[in-house]
């Protein structure tokens, strides 16, 4: 005889001020030791920032491209870092709005969830979303900043746009459009894109539920969808309004680049396990749960087919998927943004699966749960270290202080082999490069009809890299372009087929100079595409603004609200009463 002591389960949520404790053990450590400044793209965003610390209002960089305009990336990040780097300096400041980014995520993930699963369930999956390897993907290797800042923004607006166009509640409609606001000014493409799998599904949910509970009618439904799409849509086209123009007056026509995202992760296992594996880790074994679950509970079905549809973009080449649906936008993006979205549109289901699991197999779910997500986020954090993005001990610095001196500034200058320090060495010099890592802000001929990216790389993109550097080379007297540092040998017989010739040695003989003769000075070029001061003034203090406003109506309080129509986790032991003796 058998005695089942309680096997009712628990339906009380972690608290949210636990979850946050849990993102402060995990990441707060990691982000201290400056582990993101490995990353691809971290020291693109500081050197964003750096400008931004000098020239708020001026977004004209003359130290790219031999000039381009900053608002043609949006800058919310960027600006919070310049003004936080007053006081921590510009890495830490980096750290501490990445820090911020994954706090909001966890409470994102909380309520969003809360529209789908009942409370218990949402708050495991915000506490999954600190172990969540696509996250930890992002911030310690890709460096995606302004993404995984955004998607926070968008995941706490979503239940204000459910909270609107269900009930029609105002001050819903006001935080949700500030927030939304300040979604967009962090990155247009999480919002743009990520409305189809996060918007409409959450608008599908409002439909199902119109007749459930207090009634919502079908033109109150319409009417409330129009109001606020035409809101939102307004505030993101004044708050990046030199954003939309730039884009108008410039638009990306450069021949496409390639991208390891994008390949078939069948024929390219390695990329395969950067771009799937790492991300997704222990949520893989969770892919079948979510379909047969999502496919059987009606209101869990939006949720399913947002999901799938991000899902099989984030697979990139392996499936016609982003090739059919994004059209051209396919050739510019890359897809380990639609893996990560499509791993926080997979949390509530994750979050259902636990809360089902521990009230079934109780400690032993608890720790084989605790294994998975610490060995997701273990791996994709570690990764890194397996497959670097950028040469942590590669220094910049002697570079920097040559081109300062002796009047070497008055020219340009491109890097051969430096990978992701171009960045870096732009961020301590005032010398200025016809390089550079933001694809979208160059205009140069020699760079846009070349299928490849910074010069830096060039033997990375085979002919294309290498037609693009000799394009620039045979042109450098047009660009002042007098000196070439090169921490590759590889490119030294094109340099000296070319006519250029060695000059200096630096750190300790590992990165050559070189120069060409007759170069003249620098002059400013591209004069037509500085935006006017008035365009100026609004890129430094709209998208600021806008997050400063979602801070403030955010603050507003609001009723604690439950949604009745919550899935709620099953077990097998659901019908054994507590105390039963079961024989």
């Amino acid at each position: 005889m058998e005695r089942i002591e309680s096997v009712a389960p628990s339906t009380r949520p972690i608290p949210l001020s636990l979850i946050l404790m849990v993102a402060f053990a995990v990441h707060l450590p990691l982000l201290l030791m400056k582990l993101p400044l490995q990353s691809y793209d971290a020291n693109f965003h500081i050197f964003f920032a750096s400008h931004y610390v000098h020239h708020w209002f001026d977004p004209w960089n003359a130290k790219w491209y031999a000039g381009f305009s900053q608002t043609t990336y949006p800058p919310l990040p960027q600006q919070w870092i310049a003004l936080l780097s007053r006081i921590l300096g510009l890495d830490m400041a980096y750290m501490a709005v990445q820090f911020a980014a994954i706090l909001l995520l966890a409470v994102g993930v909380y309520r969003f969830s809360k529209l789908w699963v009942n409370e218990r369930a949402a708050s495991l999956a915000a506490l999954a979303s600190v172990f969540v390897g696509s996250e930890s993907f992002l911030v310690y290797s890709a460096g995606q900043l302004s993404t995984t800042t955004a998607a926070p923004l968008y995941l706490n607006a979503l239940p204000y746009l459910y909270e609107w166009v269900r009930h029609g509640k105002w001050r819903s409609f006001v935080k949700g459009t500030a927030l939304f606001a300040a979604a967009a000014a962090a990155h247009h493409a999480t919002l743009l894109f990520g409305s189809m799998f996060f918007a409409v599904p959450v608008l599908a949910l409002v439909f199902l539920e119109r007749n459930d509970g207090e009634r919502t009618s079908t033109p109150s439904f319409v009417i409330r969808t129009v109001i606020i799409s035409l809101v939102v849509g307004a505030a993101i086209a004044v708050v990046l309004l030199p954003f939309w123009i730039a884009l108008i007056h410039n638009p990306v026509t450069q021949t496409p680049i390639p991208h390891p995202s994008r390949a078939n992760y069948i024929l390219s296992p390695e990329w395969g396990l950067n771009y799937f594996i790492i991300p997704w880790g222990a949520l893989i074994l969770v892919l079948p749960f979510i379909v047969i679950r999502g496919s059987a509970i009606v209101r869990l079905r939006p949720l399913l087919l947002g999901f799938w549809v991000a899902f099989l973009i984030g697979l990139g080449g392996t499936t016609p998927a982003g090739h059919l649906l994004l059209g051209r936008a396919y050739e510019v993006l890359t897809m380990e943004r639609f893996a990560y979205w499509a791993t926080l549109l997979a949390l509530p289901f994750v979050g259902l699966l636990a809360a089902e699991l521990i009230d079934r197999f109780r400690w032993r779910a608890i720790i084989g749960l605790s294994i998975g997500a610490t060995l997701t986020c273990g791996l994709a954090v570690g990764w890194v270290s397996y497959h670097p993005a950028d040469a942590a001990t590669f220094k910049v610095d002697s570079v920097a202080a040559w081109l300062d001196r002796d009047g070497h500034d008055k020219y340009r200058y491109i890097t051969l082999g430096f990978g992701n320090k171009v960045a870096r060495l732009a961020i301590l010099t005032d010398a200025s490069s016809v390089d550079g890592e933001w694809n979208s802000g160059r205009t140069l001929p020699e760079l846009n009809e070349h299928g490849a990216g910074s010069l830096s790389n060039s033997k990375y993109f085979a002919k294309a890299g290498l037609d693009a550097l000799r394009a620039m080379l045979y042109h450098a007297d047009h660009y002042g372009l007098k000196w070439v540092f090169v921490n590759d040998p590889y490119y030294d017989p094109l340099l000296s087929f070319a006519g250029w010739r060695r000059v200096d040695d630096l750190e300790d003989k590992t990165i050559t100079v070189w120069s060409k003769e007759g170069a003249p000075p620098a002059v400013p070029l591209n004069s037509a595409q500085i935006p006017p001061r008035w365009q100026g003034l609004m890129w430094g203090t709209l998208p600021f603004g806008s997050s400063i406003l979602a801070i403030l109506v955010v603050l507003i309080p609001e009723k604690r609200w439950h949604r009745r129509g919550a899935v709620e986790p099953s077990t097998a032991a659901e019908d054994v009463a507590p105390g039963r003796l079961v024989i």
